[in-house]
């Protein structure tokens, strides 16, 4: 049975989710070790080096000149930022709180591609993202106890996150997705040295966290092909709420592993966002056309 864009993109969006999500709990792991900077900087090396070699085999590597635009440059800005921010929050907070804020990030895209792409959203699927704003209010409780500085760090994180996914619905026809994960990976690495020193300077490392960037280095190449792709692949209102698959991945090793305790708020806040998440995935299949959705079902 032939995938359609949509599906395509989605079961992508499914394994980059799995891939980062794992990847930020080796890297959260390390936090009590080293910097942040330090962090982007050896992973950052380890995954220039995967990058490259497969960028390098599939024929995806392209001159300076061709990758030093302004979309491809404003990507990797976002991604730089959002990184440090990031990362800043998950040595801060539990490892599952820091996914369930994230959980507004698929609302924050689809309003961004609305608003600033155009894409038809019809007013069920505006009320759907609106109900799953309620489910993120729910989850940070409003009041000085729900809004710490790691929440704002997660935050603003996702907003400067949603900005890169919209700029990769824009990217360049002439550019392979690999070459702007190269490109990426490269700049973030670069800005990962930079940040050593004001962060507290170069730490020695054991096998321990050497073993686990290690692993973060091969997640981080996966998920940022399968997001990139994904992205390319259907539209942003329908592939994006495929994040939240994370919280299956993030909720399963912050209580195994780290120890996490999710309460009421969280989960109730987590369940209003999935819902909304599903009624949207729900309303954008029934707005295929019958040929379409004859294809998705192995009809024709």
């Amino acid at each position: 049975m032939a995938l359609t864009d949509n599906t395509r993109g989605a079961l992508l969006m499914a394994l980059a989710m799995a891939s980062f999500t794992v990847n930020d709990a080796f890297t959260k792991s390390v936090t009590p070790y080293i910097n942040i900077g330090q962090i982007l900087f050896v992973r950052g090396v380890m995954t220039c080096v995967l990058v490259y070699v497969i960028a390098r085999h599939m024929g995806a590597l392209r001159p300076l000149k061709t990758m030093l635009r302004p979309v491809i440059l404003m990507r990797c800005l976002c991604e730089i930022s959002a990184s440090i921010l990031y990362l800043k929050a998950l040595s801060m907070m539990q490892f599952a709180n820091v996914a369930a804020i994230m959980q507004s990030l698929p609302l924050a895209v689809a309003l961004g591609a609305a608003l600033f792409l155009k894409e038809p959203v019809g007013w069920r699927r505006w009320t759907a993202i609106l109900v799953g704003f309620l489910g993120v209010l729910v989850i940070l409780r409003p009041g000085p106890e729900g809004f710490t500085s790691g929440a704002l760090l997660v935050l603003g994180a996702m907003f400067v996150t949603a900005g890169r996914d919209l700029l990769t619905r824009r990217m360049y026809a002439d550019v392979p997705s690999m070459a702007v994960t190269m490109t990426t990976t490269v700049v973030n690495t670069l800005f990962g040295a930079a940040l050593i020193m004001p962060f507290g300077g170069w730490q020695p490392m054991d096998t321990y966290v050497w073993s686990h960037l290690v692993a973060a280095a091969f997640l981080v190449v996966i998920g940022y092909q399968a997001v990139i792709t994904a992205m390319r692949s259907g539209d942003i209102s329908f592939v994006a709420p495929f994040r939240y698959t994370s919280m299956i991945w993030a909720f399963s090793i912050g209580f195994f592993f780290f120890g996490d305790h999710l309460d009421v708020w969280t989960l109730s806040g987590t369940a209003i966002i999935v819902a909304s998440g599903l009624y949207t995935f729900y309303r954008e299949s029934r707005r295929h056309r019958a040929p379409i959705a004859k294809q998705a079902i192995g009809i024709e």
